[in-house]
């Protein structure tokens, strides 16, 4: 009896293992669907993952995988069989793209009959003995004849298409299989013709105090395949790609094969962190067609809050002498705003231009004012666009007095801004001190360091009328 219950109580413990194991295990992987998908970088490459049925007719067959890229990386392939994941193996792998041409099928012909019609209706018959641009050798019963073939030959009659020629890309496996039939395999590999880039169009108020922000995703698809609807993601983000040694050129001739949505509404692209990077992924399947461009809207956002900023900076990434002048220099334009959810932003920002728009009160035309390049942007960090020059705005800087003795110099310098608009404006005025030991020892407004060798001024300078910085530095060394 006691044996008996305790046989029971092992029982039982062994069914409470099994059903707490049985709630443990993890989901098993949702076997893919059939399709493509795509992933694309912004590096002019991407990665195909397709999932497709193949016949596997015996435990060791060639099996035939086609429409492949052009561009493929053949050394980036990999096979799965889904059916049989363990008992299916890839033994070799050819990609061939030895297409069908006129001149590839007469070289498969060589010393192989077939049949030459001219414009007058004459047949020659014969074996190919070989052939160029301007004529055919074919030996006939009555020995060679050569036939000529611009302007001449209108029709040349083949057998049946040679063994290895193929009339697109394709990956050729030799495949060992412990289950021959019907497979699903997945198939992935890197190809280069992919890339995207991302454009952004903003319309600034009447007053500059906001703007309209429009982004597109522009796919281009010259990989040399069509994908059919594919389920595409893009990365944004520098992805390390190590690049080849350039060939000779010898071994190039050798061996060189031949719309709605955004932030306002519903999102036509998702966006997620992935690794490092920033993912962006289309909602819907969509075709990219062989050698074409596909625009998708990223983002769309109204009232944006932006500051229109003039900047007047000798010296800096963007100063321009004025035309004649030795000492007088372009007032930049600059329009800046947060990407920040309290900015109706805060999506982070694919690389790319942005074009700037403003409407003529005239007639609402959209006119175009300026464009400047972005790089890749987080949220709520800060872009200052660099439009153009302010027309009615002059920049002036002098160096009054220069003093120099041992190891020591002594600049007095006076910056002056006129302002021929019919308001008021402040300018920003940025100096760089290039030199590391540096003390303003006179100034006549107070100044904000913005590093070790950059100051700023900020000027408020009346309509029709100008404003003056001057200060006094000394450098020691």
């Amino acid at each position: 009896m006691r044996n008996a219950i305790r046989a029971v109580g092992l029982a039982a413990i062994w069914l409470s293992i099994v059903t707490v194991s049985a709630w443990a295990a993890p989901a098993a992987t949702p076997t893919p669907e059939e399709g493509v998908s795509l992933t694309v970088y912004n590096q002019n490459f991407g990665v195909v993952k397709e999932v497709r049925r193949l016949a596997i007719e015996a435990k060791k067959s060639a099996v035939q995988f086609r429409d492949v890229a052009k561009l493929i990386d053949a050394t980036s392939v990999t096979f799965t069989s889904l059916t049989d994941p363990a008992g299916t193996t890839v033994l070799e792998q050819n990609y061939e793209f030895d297409l069908v041409s006129a001149d590839k099928l007469l070289d498969k012909y060589i010393e192989k009959p077939l049949t030459v019609v001219t414009k007058q209706g004459k047949n020659y018959e014969g074996a190919l003995q070989s052939f160029d641009p301007q004529q055919l050798i074919l030996k006939g019963k009555n020995g060679l004849v050569m036939v000529q073939r611009p302007d001449n030959v209108q029709n040349i009659e083949f057998g049946a298409s040679p063994e290895g020629l193929l009339t697109r890309p394709t990956l050729v496996w030799k495949v060992a299989t412990e289950k021959p039939g019907q497979h699903v395999v997945q198939v992935t590999y890197q190809t280069q013709g992919l890339s995207w880039q991302s454009d952004y169009s903003a319309v600034v108020n009447a007053a500059d105090t906001k703007m309209d922000l429009s982004g597109w995703v522009t796919i281009t698809n010259q990989s040399g395949a069509t994908y059919k609807d594919a389920r595409v993601k893009l990365i944004a983000g520098e992805v390390r790609k190590i690049q080849p040694e350039p060939k000779l050129e010898a071994d190039e001739k050798q061996f060189a094969p031949a719309q709605t949505g955004g932030l306002g509404g519903g999102k036509p692209i998702e966006e997620k962190p992935f690794f490092e990077y920033h993912m962006y992924t289309l909602q819907q399947p969509t075709t990219l067609n062989e050698n074409q461009v596909k625009q998708v809207e990223l983002l769309r956002a109204a009232d944006v809050p932006v500051l229109k900023r003039y900047v007047f900076e000798p010296g800096g990434p963007y100063w321009h002498l004025r035309y004649g002048q030795s000492n007088e220099y372009k007032v930049n334009i600059f329009v800046e705003f947060k990407n920040s959810k309290e900015n109706r932003l805060g999506m982070p920002l694919p690389k790319g231009k942005i074009r700037v728009y403003k409407r003529d009160p005239a007639n609402n035309d959209l006119e175009f004012v300026g464009e400047d390049l972005i790089d890749h942007t987080p949220k709520d960090e800060e872009l200052k666009l660099y439009v153009g020059d302010a027309f009615d705005i002059v920049g002036e800087k002098v160096v009054t007095d220069h003093k120099q003795g041992d190891r020591w110099s002594q600049d007095s310098v006076k910056i002056a801004i006129r302002n021929h608009k019919d308001e008021d404006i402040k300018v920003l005025v940025r100096e760089h001190l290039n030199m590391a030991q540096w003390e303003l020892t006179a100034k006549s407004m107070e100044f904000r360091k913005v590093d070790a060798e950059t100051i700023e001024f900020e000027l408020a300078v009346p309509k029709a009328g100008k404003a003056e910085v001057t200060y006094t530095v000394m450098y020691r060394w």
